[in-house]
């Protein structure tokens, strides 16, 4: 095809309300009792084929976790060689295909997203991941096709970014696809990662190995329901529920690994890196490795803020989606003079806070993801009661009979070191530490000290000096910095997200930085007319 291109400019998509009587309301209930009288059979995609290891392991939603939503198709190192092999098969045509047919599939899975698969895709979020709506709505809908859009508008930025050429020459630089494949490993608490992860470098030409959290493979099956429907060719995204190991013996090992997209733990990370950095001489090409972990992410508040905004953003950055997120607020630092205010506002919040099944719409909590999960959080609480240091405030109560059930907890300590304060336990637990109302700029000293961590956290003040320090003092304390806000809830293409430290290697998902990540530049010089002549005018007599 001949011509520049333009890609339609990208916005936000609108997020639905689902407020009693809505049109998107009645459609969602729908798509809720439909998926609960289905059991599905979910199977491995790699290349053109479903792939059934017979080896099925049962799905169940983390809020009745006796219900059973469908069984995946577990598979093994066998199959990651098969995805591998379906994926380096695949790379020359899709590296080849013009970039604008590559756009075309993923602005195709926006609207598909957008429009018939809607409620399905939340529907899914909401059973597998126990998401209320809005939050599945804000997630598996929104963000998913915001990335969508927004990284073929990035994309086609990239591609439009050449250099200068003097007289008599033209210069043109290339983004070429890596040399190989890529490997996705998405977690379970954003369906929007985990369709972001994989399409993200394939938008760029890559073919990819994807292996999503076994607790989000309900709505991983959508996404790629999805995406085939939107006419991505087969190889291009191959799909694998198979253990770490097994996955890491056979991707890390292989000559053609070209980078990895990660989004989980910390030490997972970590780990990998190492096993990267053992394995360097294998690879045809040093691998790229991309990855956003753990956090352990703060409020602070200044004298002068004000304390009903701050009990309203600990309640919604501390509690949605039961704190389990990785920018979820988990300390907060308050002064003397508002905590009496704070604690009030904060505590009548939570015993309005109804807790139950996602079908429920009056459920503002629902279950954490998995026993797994519940065992390591309620650990937490227990250990913060024995502390003499801590007092439990609010929540403190679970129950695990029916779903992964854990109360709101806040813990008010005394030691802003102690165990919650520095540890993230990704559940619905905030520590508050009270400092004396004089003392901000120690404090600052201590929230930019006390973690490994720095993806995101906040300030409250409404003083414009106390706002300017804090800004500047944690400046490396959080990739994603907020002003009189929760620390949640980043929107693509308004704030790009990711962290340093032990957060990640802040590659911002959401922007163009983070394409870049997936394509290896070719400069290419042409001169039209080229000298016959070493000699150089200097050498004359």
């Amino acid at each position: 095809m001949n011509g520049f291109f333009k890609v339609p400019h990208p916005k936000n998509e609108p997020v639905y309300s689902y407020a009693p009587g809505s049109k998107e309301r009645a459609l969602l209930k729908k798509a809720l009792e439909e998926a609960r009288t289905q059991v599905l059979d979910i199977p491995m995609y790699i290349g053109g084929e479903e792939v059934r290891s017979g080896n099925k392991k049962p799905l169940n939603p983390p809020h009745d976790h006796k219900h059973v939503l469908g069984h995946f198709h577990a598979g093994d190192k066998s199959h990651v060689e098969q995805a591998v092999n379906a994926a380096l098969a695949a790379r020359e045509l899709w590296a080849n295909l013009d970039w604008e047919y590559r756009a075309s599939i993923f602005l195709k899975a926006a609207e598909l997203l957008a429009g018939p698969y809607r409620y399905k895709i939340n529907a899914a979020t909401m059973l597998g991941q126990s998401k209320n709506a809005f939050q599945a709505e804000i997630d598996s809908a929104c963000e998913l096709i915001d990335f969508l859009r927004y990284n073929v508008y990035f994309m086609s930025e990239i591609y439009n970014d050449q250099p200068e050429s003097s007289a008599g020459i033209w210069n043109r630089m290339e983004y070429r696809p890596l040399e190989g494949f890529v490997f996705a490993l998405t977690p379970f608490n954003f369906t929007a990662i985990a369709g972001n992860l994989p399409t993200s470098a394939a938008m760029m030409g890559n073919t990819v190995v994807w292996k999503p959290a076994n607790t989000q493979i309900y709505a991983a099956n959508v996404i790629m329901q999805v995406l085939k429907e939107a006419g991505l060719p087969d190889g291009v995204i191959n799909l694998v529920y198979v253990s770490g190991p097994d996955a890491g013996e056979v991707i890390f090992n292989h000559r053609d690994f070209a980078g990895i997209h990660f989004t989980g733990s910390t030490g997972v990370f970590q780990n990998m890196w190492k096993t990267i950095g053992a394995n360097i001489h294998k690879y045809r090409a040093y691998p790229r490795i991309v990855g956003e972990t753990g956090g352990k992410d703060f409020i602070m508040v200044h004298k002068s803020a004000d304390a009903k905004q701050v009990a309203t953003a600990i309640s919604r950055g501390a509690f949605e989606f039961q704190g389990q997120k990785c920018s979820a607020a988990s300390r907060c630092y308050i002064p003397s003079n508002l905590w009496e205010d704070v604690k009030k506002y904060l505590v009548d919040d939570l015993k309005s806070m109804k807790m139950g099944g996602t079908e429920d719409f009056g459920n503002f909590i629902n279950a954490v993801i998995d026993e797994k999960a519940f065992d390591s959080i309620t650990g937490y609480i227990e250990k913060a009661r024995q502390n003499t240091m801590n007092e439990i405030i609010a929540g403190g109560k679970y129950d695990k009979s029916k779903g992964y059930f854990i109360e709101p907890t806040v813990i008010l300590t005394k030691d802003p070191s102690s165990l919650t304060m520095c540890e993230e336990i990704f559940g619905p637990v905030l520590t508050v530490y009270v400092y004396h109302e004089e003392n901000f700029e120690q404090t600052l000293e201590l929230v930019d000290s006390t973690s490994p961590y720095a993806l995101t956290g906040s300030i409250f003040a409404q003083d414009r000096y106390a706002i300017e320090m804090a800004t500047r003092r944690l400046t490396h304390a959080a990739g994603n910095f907020y002003i009189n806000d929760k620390p949640t809830g980043a929107v693509v293409g308004q704030q790009p997200f990711g962290g340093a430290r032990g957060s990640g290697t802040n590659d911002k998902a959401g922007a163009k930085v983070n394409l870049l990540r997936w394509v290896s530049m070719r400069t290419i010089k042409e001169t039209f007319v080229t000298p016959v002549d070493y000699r150089y005018p200097f050498l004359a007599e």
